[in-house]
Parts: structure tokens; C-alpha cells; sequence
């Protein structure tokens, strides 16, 4: 039986050396040059930056080097559409094309139907991974969003969560319509101006002046610098801002609070907050959606998340607002999913008292292992999939290279296939190695057949 967390442990000498050693272990093994984490409890806040910028010109990581956040940027997209709600601009639950009437998309009644919501909560259906660099000029947002007219629709929309990036590009423009600004004047104006977060910015011209973070793949063992530094303009309201570790504690203080910044002026009321941080739908991974956030229930305590991945570049992001705890990681390489994730278990553990439960395999019959056998594979930009088949008592998961085109100029080395078992009549877990704990769900269609694996993203049968 899980015990409460009533409680976060003070961050003792003793305890900040085995944290620090624990980080330099991780870097080592997996390569990473640079690391900036940041830790907020109730009695401190406390920053480990490690390591360099780049392997090319390496300079050192500090509590003021700029990192890609990545996805993370979502919630800012989101924070800004609910001060936008509050001014009674947007209700969320408002058809799209009621502030983009030229709404497009492959399918018209999606097109129609689709709300604020559905973007923000990943529910809206249509290929979520495509991205294309429509240039840097104002109308960036304008052409891609006209774009999403080619895009398949994959499920129904409302019905499914897939991870998209391609409604938050929707849910940008939304902003910009509504607003007459550019995204990131918005952002700027709504959200980082008066929480103070002075070292967050989407332009390469804001960041290169700066001390910054280069991303690297891990190539064998070394790693190298990834090309090109950023994401396309039209990627900005999915995974734009470069910020630092500083600026993300000040960012994750306010989601903690009820609403107001710094300065005492109240950006958002106590009830919109909870708008945000209330789950609407079941995502992967044993967590729900909320209005951008990931959310889970853990040991009687809420956590939200997020966290971001662009080249070479990977953080994360986690709050517990009810234990004014908070915990941001900054990586400048890909394997830095792996350094977040092991970080991640090692402050739950110290910090938290969290210890993660062992699945409880399933025994499942031979129809149900067949039933998910095959391959599997993910619409949009970069392609890419998995394959299923049987692994002796097990099932062995196998990755289809996905292809980076112009956003990477370095492919990553292949992913490693993972044995997986039943723990759940729907659900696969990762037995072993570097994706051990990683939840599959199996989504069937209406009339009961698999139709589509999920891990994070849907990824569609295509041998059925």
C-alpha cells in the first residue's frame, strides 16, 4: 500500500552531494555535455548546472544559459488563451471557426466542429507531427495553419488523445486573430512580460546574444552537435522558447499559485487556474490531459507535467502544487530523456518518499497476443513506427526509424527494441532496458479490432 506524501524533504548538504553525483553518473553515461536543474520546495529553491554549452565550443552551463524547452511552451500557448477566456475573448469550448472562419481541414465536418479545447487537449484528431518551415516572417502561422488542409484526419476527433503538435499551430493562430499580435508578441504581452521572465525567448536573434545551449545526438559514444539549432517560426506555439532554468522556477511558481505574478497583479483567477490543471481526457502513460497539462494522481498527491523535445534537446518539467514542490531538468542532448527520466525517479524517491509500484503483469490467451501483432505506423513529417511480435512469453516492440528531414541534419542512432508484457487487457508495459516502465495502450475501433497502438502518439495497423 502506497504511503501519503504529506511532505518534501529539505534539501540537506548531504543530500544535494549524492543528487550532484547521482547527475554527473548520468551525464557520463549517456553523454550529455550540459545539464541546468532546478529544484523549488517550500523552504528554497536550488539550481545544479553542469557541464558545457556545446562539445564544439564549450563554454559552461549556468542558471542563466538558454535552453529549448520545447513542449513545454504549450502551456504557454494555453496560459495565454485563458487570459483570453477571462477577458471574454475565447471560451474554450467554442468552435474554431468562430475566430478562423477559413478553418481547412481534410475533413469538413472536423473543420466545422473542432473547439479552442480539442486543440489544447490533444483530441483533435488530424496528423500531429507535421511541421514545415513556411518561413520567418509574420505570416508563418497564416501559411501553415492553411497547410493542415493536406493533413489526414487519423481518429475521430474528440475521441481519441494523441499527442499534437499541429492544433497548438491552430490554437497560435487563434491567439493572433484574436489579439491582432504576432504569437510571440502575445506571449510577450500575456504571459513572460509580467511574470518576469526576462531570459525566455523564441527569436535565434534574442538567444544568440546570450549564453545558450547547443543540442547533440549521441552518436555511438560521443556526441555531436545537432543542426539546424531551432524549430521552424511556424513551431513556436508547440515548442518554440528557448528559457532558462531560472526562468523556468519563476514560471513554475505562478502554476502553483492562484493566478497572480510577482508584481501582485492577478493574471489569472484561482478558478481558471483549476480550468487548466483539471484533467478532460485519459492520455498514455497512466496519465489524463488536462487543458495542456499531463496530470497524475500519485500516492494522493496531483502532479503536472510536461517537458519538450526538439534537436538534440530535452527537458522536463514537473509541479505538485499542493506540496509546493517543483522540478525542471534541461539537457542539451537526445539521450537527455533518458538523464530527465532517471533524475526524475531519483528526486521522487529522495525528495518525495515516491518509490514507483512494479506493474502486475497479465496472463493473456492466445487470441489477445495475436490480436496485437503487427505493424504499426505514425502519419506526418517524420514518419516512423513499431513493429509487434512475439518474444517468447513476451511481445519485443521494434522501433521503425523515423526520418528528421530538414529539422535534423544528424540521424539519431536506431532506437533499441524493448520486451514488453499484458499489464492490462489494453495496456503493454516496457520489461527492460532503456524503456522499461513505458506504457503502449491498444485502441480498437467501434467494432472491437485493433486499430492503433498508442506511445504518445497513435501509430495506425496497417496489416489489418
Amino acid at each position: 500500500m502506497n504511503t501519503p506524501i504529506t511532505d518534501v524533504r529539505q534539501l540537506t548538504p548531504d543530500l544535494l552531494e549524492n543528487f550532484t553525483h547521482h547527475v554527473l553518473e548520468q551525464m557520463r553515461a549517456l553523454r550529455v555535455p550540459g545539464v541546468a536543474i532546478g529544484l523549488h520546495t517550500p523552504w528554497e529553491t536550488y539550481e545544479l548546472c553542469l557541464g558545457v554549452t556545446s562539445v564544439d565550443h564549450p563554454l559552461p552551463v549556468t542558471a542563466d544559459t538558454l535552453f529549448q524547452i520545447g513542449s513545454t511552451t504549450k502551456t504557454v500557448t494555453a496560459t495565454i488563451l485563458m487570459r483570453l477566456v477571462e477577458a471574454g475573448q475565447v471560451h474554450l469550448d467554442e468552435h474554431v471557426r468562430t475566430y478562423l472562419p477559413d478553418l481547412r481541414l481534410q475533413s469538413e465536418d472536423v473543420a466545422a466542429r473542432v473547439t479552442v479545447r480539442q486543440l489544447l487537449n490533444h483530441t483533435a484528431g488530424w496528423v500531429g507531427d507535421y511541421f514545415e518551415n513556411t518561413g520567418n516572417g509574420d505570416d508563418a502561422l497564416t501559411r501553415i495553419v492553411a497547410n493542415l488542409a493536406d493533413q489526414e484526419q487519423i481518429t475521430p476527433l474528440g475521441e481519441v488523445w494523441s499527442y499534437n503538435n499541429a492544433a497548438f499551430y491552430v490554437a497560435g493562430r487563434v491567439i493572433e486573430v484574436v489579439t491582432g499580435m504576432t504569437y510571440e508578441q502575445a506571449a510577450r504581452r500575456f504571459v513572460l512580460d509580467p511574470l518576469s521572465l526576462d531570459a525566455s525567448f523564441f527569436f535565434q536573434d534574442d538567444v544568440m546574444t546570450r549564453s545558450f545551449a547547443v543540442g547533440h545526438i549521441v552518436k555511438g559514444d560521443r556526441a555531436v552537435v545537432a543542426r539546424p539549432w531551432g524549430l521552424p517560426r511556424s513551431a513556436n506555439p508547440a515548442g518554440g522558447l528557448a528559457s532558462s532554468v531560472r526562468d523556468q522556477l519563476a514560471y513554475a511558481r505562478f502554476h502553483m499559485g492562484d493566478g497572480t505574478a510577482p508584481s501582485g497583479e492577478r493574471l489569472l483567477s484561482p478558478e481558471s487556474m483549476r480550468v487548466l490543471q483539471t484533467p478532460t481526457v485519459r492520455a498514455s502513460g497512466g496519465r489524463h490531459m488536462a487543458v495542456s497539462w499531463f496530470v497524475r494522481d500519485v500516492n494522493g498527491v496531483r502532479f503536472l507535467s510536461h517537458g519538450g523535445a526538439t534537436n538534440g534537446q530535452m527537458s522536463a518539467f514537473v509541479l505538485a502544487p499542493d506540496l509546493g514542490f517543483a522540478f525542471t531538468s534541461l539537457t542539451n542532448a537526445d539521450l537527455g530523456e533518458v538523464l530527465n527520466k532517471s533524475v526524475q525517479q531519483w528526486v521522487w524517491e529522495h525528495l518525495l518518499g515516491i518509490q514507483e509500484e512494479e506493474p502486475i503483469f497479465l496472463d493473456v490467451d492466445e487470441n489477445t497476443v495475436s490480436d496485437v501483432v503487427g505493424r504499426y505506423l505514425m502519419a506526418g513529417t517524420f514518419g516512423g513506427g513499431v513493429t509487434v511480435s512475439r518474444n517468447g512469453p513476451e511481445l519485443l516492440v521494434e522501433f521503425i526509424p523515423e526520418d528528421y528531414g530538414d529539422l535534423s541534419d544528424t540521424a539519431p542512432d536506431p532506437l533499441p527494441p524493448f520486451p514488453a508484457r499484458f499489464c492490462g487487457q489494453d495496456e503493454l508495459v516496457a520489461t527492460d532496458g532503456m524503456f522499461k516502465g513505458a506504457r503502449v495502450d491498444i485502441l480498437r475501433d467501434a467494432n472491437g479490432q485493433v486499430t492503433w497502438l498508442r506511445l504518445g502518439r497513435v501509430m495506425k495497423r496497417q496489416d489489418a
